[in-house]
């Protein structure tokens, strides 16, 4: 399998993931300032590749098996670690992300994952659609991040944790419901004589 240039880009924003972590982390434990700026830059920069992976994907006709694989993985490494860390009592140093928001985010993706797994095996490999309830979580998402990052007004991250919550929780319904809808779609399997 070649490695080409959009997937060279989704691997280098997986690999950014544990930097940013780390390097957030260190701030939340030491308070250096240099941390919280190392992990603001970094997470800006494999956020931005997002779009430039798939612009290249796209321009250049390199979509592939594997991106489409890791390409959400990337997203969902940085987003879902991201707001876990940032739930976390950091304070003084960083207002908190609401839990209920980051409890959202992972039990839709939980819910997701074990319902692509079980389409898979019961009806193959299906493409799913994606939603712009989804899209705009994503955005959401992101922005309670950097609103947090940035030590921003608490009053307008709980605003914007409010609106990713709503739009995770929308977004999650309308995949399941799409997965249900795969799952009736598949004809019976005829049953064995005995």
């Amino acid at each position: 399998m070649t490695m080409t240039t959009a997937n060279k880009i989704t691997i280098v924003r997986i690999l950014m993931v544990p930097v940013f972590v780390v390097a957030l982390l260190r701030y939340t434990s030491s308070g250096g300032e240099a941390y919280r700026w190392v992990a603001l830059a970094v997470f800006v920069l494999a956020a931005a590749g997002d779009g430039v992976d798939g612009f290249v994907a796209r321009r250049f006709d390199q979509r592939t098996e594997m991106g489409a694989l890791l390409d959400p993985l990337a997203d969902k490494l940085l987003l879902v670690l991201g707001l876990v860390v940032l739930s976390l009592q950091h304070s003084p140093r960083l207002d908190r992300i609401p839990l209920w928001l980051t409890g959202t985010v992972l039990c839709r993706d939980v819910i997701l994952l074990l319902m692509l797994v079980l389409i898979s095996y019961l009806v193959g490999r299906r493409t799913v659609r994606p939603r712009w309830t989804g899209k705009v979580a994503t955005v959401l998402q992101m922005g309670c991040v950097l609103w947090a990052l940035l030590k921003l007004d608490v009053v307008w991250l709980n605003s914007f944790a409010a609106a990713a919550t709503a739009c995770t929780a929308v977004s999650g319904i309308q995949y399941v419901r799409d997965g249900i809808r795969m799952l009736q779609s598949q004809p019976p399997q005829p049953t064995p004589p005995s």
